[in-house]
């Protein structure tokens, strides 16, 4: 989590901001959502062969992700399998989305302060948490 102050001149220069950051963070979940697709189909296949070699060898299917290791607050996976990277992906196109949701959220509620662009000498101290606004100050310079 990263806060910070950033400065502008209007409530326009605020959304577009966020505008610009929707726009990356769509673009973002669209390249995950098509990584997501394929990999899925690969760990299906995968799936398939590994339970059919299982049965073959008379054997029941184990765990997916035997090679984990924890280090501190870093996991790590050795030979990763499609499984695992199906794990990762589904976890960040979940919180892509739900950054999507709220940069969204926030640019509606923005909408009321547009009515402060043609003030002169105002400044807008925005207080941000990961790049969404939290608190707004008015400034008159």
């Amino acid at each position: 989590m990263v806060i910070e102050i950033k400065v502008y001149t209007s409530a326009d220069e605020i959304s577009n901001t966020l505008d610009k950051d929707i726009s990356h963070t769509k673009s973002t979940l669209g390249e995950y959502l098509r990584r997501l697709d394929e990999i899925r189909s690969l760990a299906e296949k995968s799936k398939k062969i590994r339970e059919l070699v299982m049965k073959l060898a008379g054997k029941k299917p184990g765990k997916d992700s035997l090679g984990e290791i924890s280090m501190g607050n870093i996991n790590i996976v050795l030979d990763a399998n499609p499984f695992d990277e199906l794990t990762a992906i589904e976890t960040v196109v979940r919180s892509q989305q739900e950054r999507l949701l709220i940069l969204q959220k926030a640019r509606e509620e923005l909408k009321p302060f547009e009515q402060f662009n043609d003030t002169e000498g105002l400044t807008l101290h925005v207080v941000e948490n990961n790049g969404i606004p939290e608190r707004i100050l008015f400034k008159m310079c």
